[in-house]
């Protein structure tokens, strides 16, 4: 899924109005926002992020230092680990060590909800659907 799509979907589910209109840059096709009231945001987190913000839902960002640490974390991973991944073997064995880290976990963080569960779906979306 293209990240503009991903962005578009996050938007509708944190219950922004559409309007936001989002470019790609460079070969990698890096999304971009050009924001009405500052600089362009750059990047998949970033911009998701913003929405959150925007949206007032700060929770899906985590709530103490702790979590909000594992947000970053997993944002970081669904960028570096999910994306550009396209070898089978590569993407079973990142679904693999994926269930046993979700094996005594509800969700990423643990027990709460947030925006690493959203982007992660998102990004593995495409090869659920392939590898199976």
């Amino acid at each position: 899924m293209a990240a503009a799509a991903e962005l578009t979907l996050l938007e509708k589910s944190l219950g922004l109005s559409k309007g936001n209109k989002y470019s790609a840059q460079g070969e990698r096709q890096i999304p971009v926002l050009q924001t009405n009231s500052g600089p362009c945001l750059t990047g998949l987190t970033t911009i998701a992020a913003h929405l959150v913000k925007e949206a007032n839902k700060e929770y899906l960002l985590g709530s103490t230092a702790e979590e909000k640490a594992v947000v970053q974390q997993w944002l970081e991973y669904r960028v570096t680990q999910v994306d550009g991944n396209s070898n089978k073997d590569d993407i079973r064995i990142l679904l693999k060590d994926l269930n046993s880290y979700l094996e005594d976990k509800v969700y990423l963080t643990g027990y709460n909800f947030t925006l690493a569960d959203i982007l992660l779906y998102y990004g593995l979306h495409r090869f659920v659907c392939v590898c199976f």
